[in-house]
């Protein structure tokens, strides 16, 4: 007798316990979360890189920012971009990238994007999509995460804003 690949399939049919799983996912509940434990770091208190929309750039961080770092070719980042960001009203919002956009879907965008892959490094951000709370008077990194979607960062970094 061959045993079958999934143990809740018995000679073709399904267990209660395969149907109740397929039908009540475990995360239904629950919505997506970035990361447990953040690594709070230093973080610079200037960025330099150029805009997407062209020129030099020079980016002093002299309140609460919020960090987004995003790529070409990601749905969620594109999303973001693209995004009323209203739900960060009294936060500055800096939106980069390590590189340049190969596909021009940013030309359109209604906020210009950091390329500034000198300060991603500092961050220590390697793989976007990704967001970092920056407080510059403290130096550091607050909170980071992967970056899902604007409610979802906001949810993420809430506590540590000022209320």
């Amino acid at each position: 007798m061959r045993t079958p690949l999934n143990p809740s399939l018995v000679d073709g049919a399904v267990t209660d316990a395969a149907l109740n799983r397929s039908l009540n996912p475990v995360t239904s509940d629950l919505g997506p979360r970035s990361f447990d434990r953040p690594r709070e770091r230093p973080a610079p208190s200037q960025m330099t890189g150029h805009w997407s929309n062209g020129g030099d750039a020079v980016v002093s961080l002299t309140k609460l920012t919020l960090l987004v770092v995003i790529k070409s070719n990601c749905d969620g980042c594109h999303d973001f971009l693209f995004s009323d960001l209203d739900v960060f009203a009294g936060l500055d919002v800096v939106i980069m990238s390590a590189t340049d956009d190969a596909d021009n879907e940013w030309i359109d965008a209604p906020r210009p994007v950091l390329i500034a892959p000198d300060a991603l490094l500092t961050l220590d951000v390697k793989w976007p999509p990704f967001y970092l709370l920056v407080d510059p008077i403290g130096g550091l990194v607050r909170t980071e995460g992967v970056l899902f979607g604007p409610s979802q960062v906001a949810a993420e970094i809430a506590s540590f804003l000022p209320h």
